[in-house]
């Protein structure tokens, strides 16, 4: 499977950035999910990756294949580009039974293919499993009623599974009778001599390929449906949809119409899968269920997967590596367990993790020892311990020297003859401050920020209801939910939340004492919204 890379990749409707020169190297065989709130461009990248949307300038590549490149010229369309693409909505004929759905798209594949000799293929397999009659006799024993009747159906379909052969071979091989266990010596003796008389006409590889000067003869064909049924009944097995063939989309589950969506999408075997929120018409269980699915399908098929979601929960669970996306603009690419524990600035904490992480303002500055000093929390003092050694001064400088010289490149790009301003402009991300009181933020009144203005990300698992705790909460709510419990812990005028495993019972009013036990404690850099770095805090 190909590495997919993007390069300076923008799509704009007159003066609205959808993307904003997007950089991103999406590996072989990875699960990438494309994360963000709706209309941050996540599915506008995925169009155009698949060709169904045509990027402003930037340059698309997917393996060795240049598929997009705006100063060359270069746009392949969809259909040349061998990715499969998975709609929301499923699509499905329902005319058509889910064989027909699944062989649909095959049937319209034309293209060069090698030159096969189908009967001799056919009539090799069926000599090698008539050497062995007691294999198939067996199935079909399984296959018969009390009265000893025969279920064909039911038959085919395990002799298909059993030997992986198309309908038409079972058929041929269901002809012989083999529950008459009559001697077929002549029987496998004709199809041998068909077999090598295929092989003398013409020159055949041990696949049953034509060749000519040791090189396989292709041909500009449509599948044959020997080829159309030996891919519908692979992908069947993969999304365990065999039983149903026969059957109509208004006769199957939502979660069955996705398996026959997901079945169409594979039987060409894309390069590319490519899903745009596939599991948002599901319940909540059978959603579950499905990211199971889509788990193992990634590991059986081998495939790269591109998954767009705006639910944080599944990027989390299905992706190898999370691109979060905000107003069109890369903010950080990384694994899922990375982006949680390590996110690269305000949005990226707020955007995953469920319950929330709680932001807390403080002001504070670095002390000889290293550590931050810090008021928050309406005055309580504390101190921030950063896990690695931590220059607090060096990096404002950074910070800043990397803000000029964003600027000068932005000044340089508006220089250029095409530049066209960006409409929506991208702003430092609004976070949220719980308080018991709320405010309207519409009128708070802007604050000139210094190098001391700080925020704390701390995520609700880090908090420990203890009695010995250094801080003195009250619990404001709870909200018990068997294995764990979500409590809203009221410290001054601010709101915190926490998680409790166990089946702790929370009375509403009560007094508790409470440490941030944790060596994950998020420190931002409030002007940027840049994640400084991690550590602990002593109250």
């Amino acid at each position: 499977m190909p590495e997919i890379k993007l390069e300076h990749i923008t799509k704009r409707w007159g003066k609205f950035y959808a993307v904003d020169d997007l950089n991103l190297v999406i590996d072989d065989n990875a699960f990438v999910t494309l994360l963000g709130p709706s209309g941050c461009g996540k599915t506008t990248t995925l169009r155009m990756i698949a060709g169904l949307e045509t990027p402003t300038s930037g340059r698309i590549t997917i393996g060795d294949n240049v598929v997009f490149d705006s100063e060359q010229g270069i746009n392949i369309p969809a259909n040349k580009r061998k990715v499969g693409f998975l709609f929301q909505n499923y699509a499905l004929w329902p005319n058509m039974t889910v064989y027909n759905n699944i062989a649909f798209g095959l049937s319209n594949i034309k293209e060069e293919l090698p030159k096969i000799d189908f009967d001799a293929r056919s009539n090799a397999r069926l000599a090698e499993i008539l050497a062995h009659p007691e294999d198939v006799v067996e199935i079909l024993e399984d296959c018969r009623d009390k009265k000893g009747r025969l279920d064909e159906k039911k038959a085919q379909i395990k002799l298909i599974d059993t030997f992986t052969i198309s309908i038409y071979t079972a058929k041929k091989l269901m002809g012989y009778h083999l529950e008459q266990k009559k001697d077929l010596s002549n029987e496998i003796n004709a199809l041998h001599a068909k077999v090598e008389n295929a092989r003398k006409t013409q020159s055949l590889n041990e696949n049953f390929e034509v060749t000519q000067n040791s090189q396989v003869v292709r041909t500009v064909r449509k599948l044959s449906k020997e080829e159309i049924d030996l891919s519908v009944r692979r992908v069947s097995r993969i999304v365990k949809i065999g039983m149903f063939m026969d059957r109509y989309p208004a006769e199957l589950s939502g979660g069955q119409q996705q398996r026959v969506a997901i079945a169409r999408t594979l039987a060409p075997e894309p390069s590319v899968l490519f899903m745009d929120e596939p599991l948002s018409n599901l319940d909540a269980k059978l959603r579950l269920e499905m990211r199971y699915e889509l788990q193992r399908l990634h590991v059986e098929t081998g495939s790269t997967f591109v998954y767009v979601t705006h639910d944080q929960m599944e990027a989390m669970t299905l992706a190898t590596r999370i691109c979060l996306i905000n107003n069109g603009v890369l903010q950080q690419y990384d694994a899922p367990l990375n982006v949680y524990n390590h996110p690269a600035n305000l949005f990226a904490a707020d955007f995953v993790g469920n319950p929330s992480i709680n932001f807390v303002e403080a002001t504070g500055s670095q002390q000889a020892d290293g550590r931050i000093a810090l008021t928050a929390l309406g005055g309580t003092k504390m101190h921030f311990c950063p896990a690695t050694p931590l220059d607090l001064p060096q990096w404002f400088t950074d910070r800043d020297n990397a803000a000029a010289q964003a600027a000068e490149e932005h000044k340089q790009k508006a220089s250029q003859k095409n530049f066209v301003e960006k409409s929506n402009k991208d702003e430092p991300f609004h976070y949220h401050i719980a308080k018991v009181v709320e405010e309207d933020s519409s009128l708070a009144e802007e604050v000139e920020l210094t190098n001391e203005n700080l925020v704390l990300g701390i995520r609700p698992e880090c908090f420990a209801i203890t009695p010995d705790g250094a801080l003195d909460g009250e619990i404001y709510g709870a909200m018990p939910t068997g294995m764990e419990s979500t409590v809203k812990i009221r410290i001054g005028d601010f709101l915190l939340t926490s998680v409790v495993f166990g089946n702790t019972l929370f009375k509403i009013g009560s007094h508790i004492k409470l440490n941030i036990s944790s060596n994950s404690i998020m420190l931002f850099d409030r002007r940027s919204g840049l994640c400084i770095g991690l550590g602990s805090l002593e109250c």
